[in-house]
């Protein structure tokens, strides 16, 4: 009797540590032999073979051919029962690669779209390309899961494979026992971070600094606010100095504080008093739902993604083109309104625990 095989498949390293090791864990739990294809020489817990493969994030690099090749002799000389693709290189090239392997026939192929490169806004040309190259791997799919409402009616439209299926599972999961667990000292944070403690709120947005997660707007309203409001940012990017000089530009510069990556996100988010992500493209954000966990309202932009999770009773959802000014009249107008949303998000966010989106994918791997 041969072993049950899964392999999972991302563009990178990190993709599988920051979101699958709890996958990965569970197959081994159910006795498979767990191996991983991804770009990078990581080892990781619950693994059994790790597969470095050449993966680029521009999907015309010619070394995405060479990638192809060796992830289709991975899949020639294994006969996995189960492959999970994600990220859109990797999760392409994984169902080409397996559509002409020699175990095709007999191999389940999943695919979680983290969020189509077309949806609603975006540049018109480059949503039909993405379309079309998600419409043709989709034919080579048993179950393409999709995070968020507006690619779950889109995924709809593809035609999978024989049988195939289309699910909505909204993220990967969050460790709620984790964040119900976590601990904070508000007083040492603003002393930390040079804050002065007199009725002060804290404006927190976490995530990559660059111009898709679209900070700036934020420091704008920050000008429009009481000397009282200061924005906290965690998170690395390029977009740093850009957003130091608007801060500087609307004098707010001593209110705006960056604090670089964080290992102690979720104490943090406890210390914080309202969370702002102004995001102008999102699959299904993590922090927001982290956020949500926390206790925290929720201030978002209105894209998807950002309105699967958020919604009147837990925050605001508004408009790209007038957050600045609606922001900092939220804050100013609808303050009183907070209280109520703390209780509500905490609630909310055991929608996207990881025990509740494990038990999900449970049945979708037919593990039950």
């Amino acid at each position: 009797m041969k072993d049950k095989k899964v392999l999972f498949v991302a563009h990178v390293d990190g993709h599988i540590q920051a979101f699958h090791i709890p996958y990965l864990k569970l197959f081994k739990e159910e006795g498979y032999v767990v191996d991983v294809a991804s770009n990078g020489d990581k080892i990781f817990d619950y693994c059994d073979h790790k597969y470095n493969i050449c993966f680029q994030r521009n999907p015309l690099s010619p070394k995405n051919i060479k990638a192809y090749k060796m992830l289709k002799k991975v899949l020639d000389d294994n006969e996995y029962d189960i492959i999970h693709c994600h990220t859109p290189v990797g999760g392409f090239v994984a169902r080409l690669a397996n559509k002409n392997s020699i175990h095709y026939k007999t191999t389940k192929m999943i695919y979680t779209a983290h969020g189509f490169h077309f949806f609603k806004g975006n540049n018109p040309v480059k949503n039909f390309i993405f379309r079309t190259i998600e419409k043709y791997a989709a034919k080579y799919t048993d179950i393409l899961i999709t995070i968020n409402k507006e690619d779950y009616e889109n995924a709809l439209k593809f035609k999978l494979k024989e049988n195939g299926k289309v699910e909505y599972v909204p993220g990967v999961g969050i460790d709620t026992d984790v964040i119900k667990k976590t601990k904070y000292d508000r007083n040492k944070f603003l002393d930390d971070t040079r804050i002065d403690n007199n009725e002060t709120t804290l404006l927190l947005s976490v995530g990559e600094i660059n111009r898709n997660k679209n900070q700036e707007v934020v420091i704008k309203a920050l000008a429009k606010l009481p000397e009282t409001y200061h924005y906290i940012l965690c998170g690395i990017g390029e977009n740093k100095e850009n957003l130091e000089k608007i801060a500087k530009e609307k004098n707010v510069f001593n209110r705006v504080h960056f604090l670089g990556f964080r290992n102690d996100i979720f104490s943090i988010m406890k210390c914080c008093d309202i969370f702002v992500f102004p995001s102008k493209r999102e699959g299904l954000p993590v922090s927001v739902m982290e956020a949500m966990a926390c206790g925290l309202p929720c201030i978002v932009s209105d894209i998807r993604g950002n309105h699967d999770l958020v919604d009147q009773k837990g925050g605001y959802v508004i408009k790209l083109d007038n957050f600045e000014n609606d922001l900092s009249d939220i804050l100013i107008n609808k303050k009183n309104h907070f209280d109520d949303m703390k209780k509500y998000n905490r609630e909310k966010s055991e929608m996207f625990s990881l025990k509740a989106i494990l038990s999900k994918m449970k049945s979708i791997y037919g593990l039950e």
